[in-house]
């Protein structure tokens, strides 16, 4: 099961049925609308755009069994050194190790590119991401009670933080330029 960097040609149809089963079946992700193909072209060129990895792991036949990524915590040039991940694993391929495999490959990433702080958003009743977020070093740092409804109830949510290094970021100025 080798890591793979996802690409739209090759992946985002895959990512997409994942994605629009996490959003009609599970409370993973707090939307409501299963996404369309053409949804995926911008995603993508956010990712590239931004540095952030698409990783992805697939069987022996190139199936993808499962995808990671980051991005953007908050658009503000103070928090470009916090990203956000997600992690999605088909339900045909789950309690195997794959979202493990891809949390700890999102935290090196993360780490070679001297970012600091890796946040996870989990709706409250997901004690599997929870459970697997505390085994790889992330502790809870906030949930906010009703941030979303879906399936005719309130949802909670809990953010999980990992601190990934003593990053050393170089000096910036108030506009995010390099200070000599």
């Amino acid at each position: 099961m080798p890591f793979v960097a996802c690409t739209y040609d090759r992946h985002a149809a895959a990512i997409l049925a994942i994605l629009n089963d996490a959003i009609l079946h599970s409370t993973a992700l707090y939307d409501y609308k299963p996404r369309s193909i053409d949804m995926m072209i911008p995603w993508f060129d956010a990712k590239v755009k931004g540095g952030f990895p698409v990783i992805g792991v697939e069987d022996d036949d190139g199936t993808l069994m499962g995808f990671g990524s980051f991005g953007v915590f908050r658009a503000w040039p103070a928090y470009r050194y916090t990203v956000e991940h997600s992690i999605y694993v088909d339900g045909r391929y789950r309690r195997r190790g794959i979202g493990r495999r891809l949390l700890d490959e999102l935290v090196r990433v993360a780490t070679a590119q001297h970012l600091h702080v890796m946040i996870g958003g989990i709706d409250t009743t997901n004690a599997a991401s929870i459970a697997l977020h505390e085994q790889c070093g992330f502790v809870p740092c906030g949930v906010i009670r009703h941030a979303g409804f879906k399936f005719g109830r309130w949802l909670d949510l809990a953010f999980y933080q990992r601190i990934l290094g003593d990053a050393r970021p170089a000096l910036l100025d108030d506009r995010g330029n390099p200070v000599s």
